[in-house]
């Protein structure tokens, strides 16, 4: 019985502290009321049974609860009316229009107002349900430094009365963008973690993914939601083959295909298809194309080139162009890849990585150890740092 209370936690807890916020317009008493409703169920349904409908019956506790705690607080006669307002209201339909409430906190979770990590950290707390324990944890920080963050960015949303809504229309381009880089911030958090011994932290990749998809089911004519999506299934899909036994990484050319999640990429190449048909480019489906070449092997490199030129005309960077730089080295070999590298990135232990490996390939043993050592120094994943250690050799 606890492991489906956990598994209703999952998938509805998003869900019903949307509907509480949009009720009671404030998220600290939506949060409050929610873990109390939770809490009950893991009293009463053992012995209840679980109920047919689980995310109608944590909505109504909650939101019974919610009122309770309105009546203890309340100080002023104003507070008293607006509990009885609310108790006397007729009930709505406990999972109404919830997929609205849903995408309205993401947009509000992820308003530019707000500090991008605190973006990231409010989104995983509100709508994935992670506790601020988990949330510390999964970024390296401080659990009181993650706590502060999440009370300044609710504080922030009360007084500067951000509204709790979906942008009008002409907004929604720039804010949406907002929402997918908070994604894509969780799943890379995830899939290459910045510090620590874990290569990857797949419970942020699975969270990432499953946001995602809950997007994708709010805007379903959103290209680069799709796009979003069909990257990270891409990206994951050959996690399996990223790391020997021994937990070693493994560069793309050298993975055990065996090892990649088929089921993954069929499904991200499949939304790849579903974007070209559109024909509204944008940087993550572009980047999902990249990886649907990757996920059929042997990589056409060709093709990747030509992506990479399209995403450099669509968001030119020095990143897209360090990426472009190992295609074209693929291509046309190690000497005009490394013409092709970008300036502007000595502080980013990848650039690093890919001279040095590209020096290596060119034959400058010498020159390549260097570049790998200044790498090694510029990266806080003790897998990477092995994995660059074997290299220089």
């Amino acid at each position: 019985m606890k492991h489906e209370v956990e598994r209703v936690f999952r998938e509805e807890y998003g869900r019903a502290v949307a509907v509480l916020v949009r009720r009671f317009g404030d998220i600290e008493l939506a949060e409050e009321a929610v873990q109390d409703a939770f809490a009950t169920a893991v009293q009463r349904w053992p012995e209840e049974g679980v109920p047919a409908r689980p995310a109608g019956w944590i909505i109504m506790t909650a939101k019974n609860r919610a009122v309770d705690h309105l009546r203890r607080e309340a100080s002023r006669d104003a507070k008293h009316a607006q509990a009885a307002q609310l108790v006397q209201a007729p009930d709505e339909q406990p999972e109404g229009p919830v997929e609205d409430d849903r995408l309205r906190l993401i947009f509000t979770c992820c308003h530019p107002a707000l500090a991008p990590a605190s973006r990231v950290a409010l989104t995983l707390r509100l709508l994935g349900g992670l506790t601020t324990p988990e949330i510390a944890r999964a970024f390296l920080v401080p659990e009181a430094t993650m706590a502060q963050r999440l009370v300044r960015a609710k504080g922030k949303i009360r007084d500067a009365r951000i509204p709790y809504r979906v942008p009008r229309e002409a907004d929604l381009p720039d804010r949406l963008s907002a929402v997918l880089a908070v994604l894509y911030l969780i799943f890379n958090e995830g899939y290459t973690a910045s510090a620590g011994e874990r290569l990857v932290r797949e419970d942020l990749c699975a969270e990432a993914i499953r946001l995602a998809r809950l997007l994708v089911l709010l805007m379903p004519d959103e290209p680069e939601a799709i796009g979003l999506l069909a990257l990270m299934l891409l990206v994951d899909g050959r996690r399996g083959g990223r790391t020997a036994e021994g937990g070693e990484l493994v560069p793309l050319a050298e993975q055990d295909h065996g090892r990649w999640d088929g089921g993954k990429l069929a499904e991200g190449r499949a939304l790849v298809r579903q974007c070209l048909r559109r024909n509204q480019p944008g940087v993550y489906q572009i980047q999902a194309a990249i990886n649907a070449v990757h996920s059929e092997p042997p990589t056409d490199w060709g093709q990747v080139l030509r992506l990479y030129d399209q995403l450099l005309a669509l968001a030119p960077s020095p990143v897209v162009r360090l990426h472009r730089a190992v295609a074209v080295a693929e291509v046309r070999g190690p000497q005009a890849g490394l013409a092709e590298l970008p300036a502007g990135l000595d502080g980013y232990y990848l650039f690093h990585a890919v001279r040095a490996d590209l020096l290596r390939r060119a034959g400058h043993e010498d020159e390549a150890r260097r570049e790998y050592e200044v790498a090694e120094a510029r990266t806080d994943n003790e897998r990477e740092r092995a994995f660059l250690r074997n290299r220089r050799g």
